[in-house]
């Protein structure tokens, strides 16, 4: 069955959710799309290539949350002065992320998988990490519900490896509804020491960890 779900099912499982979704959340997806445009200008949807199945590129859509602002050197300010309050409201409700729906439809991106991240991280991935590759990458995921950008790189990792080792219908059911839970309590949207996450630079071995 878990078989059938994984090749099969699973795709039809986010055809049947993404669609009819989509045209119900079209005025909250139109009216957002209006406020970011007001609030910080154009353009108002943020595409960036991400890392998907089996690590081929695509592009992901979500709406902009920050500003485009540069310090003295020319270089992106830090994500906490470039995040407006707007933009921090969106990301803790996780509107940003309803674009991402076109991304699913399109096949890019399933509604359950570990989160797409950025393409310079794959080659950074210790061997058991790249495993999380070797699904769909989702909207939401197993390391979202259990403690979204609060908890290390590591793992967030080691939960996506777990999620492609216990991938089911009953499991993706189960973090579509933790994840309605964890969107209303807003926990989670940024790490202890950093507005969204800190870049992943790789994990480090137990000698590059010793003092």
């Amino acid at each position: 069955m878990n078989r059938f779900y994984r090749k099969v099912g699973k795709r039809l499982f986010d055809l049947a959710m993404t669609l009819p979704t989509a045209v119900l959340l079209l005025p909250l997806i139109a009216t957002a799309a209006i406020l970011v445009r007001l609030t910080l200008g154009s353009p108002v949807v943020f595409r960036q290539s991400r890392g998907g199945h089996q690590g081929r590129q695509f592009v992901i859509w979500k709406f902009r949350t920050m500003r485009d602002v540069c310090g003295a050197d020319g270089a992106p300010l830090s994500d906490g002065l470039r995040l407006t309050r707007f933009g921090k409201l969106l990301r803790s409700l996780s509107l940003d992320e309803l674009p991402q729906l076109w991304n699913v439809i399109r096949g890019d991106m399933s509604i359950v998988g570990p989160r797409p991240l950025r393409i310079e991280y794959l080659d950074r991935y210790t061997p058991q990490q790249a495993r999380r590759h070797e699904v769909t990458p989702g909207i939401t995921g197993w390391a979202q519900v259990n403690g979204r950008n609060a908890i290390s790189w590591e793992e967030k990792f080691e939960l996506d490896v777990w999620y492609v080792d216990h991938q089911s219908f009953a499991l993706d059911l189960s973090i579509l509804w933790r994840t309605f839970v964890e969107v209303l309590s807003r926990k989670g949207v940024s790490s202890d020491d950093h507005a969204t996450m800190p870049f992943f630079t790789g994990t480090k071995t137990p000698a590059e960890r010793s003092p």
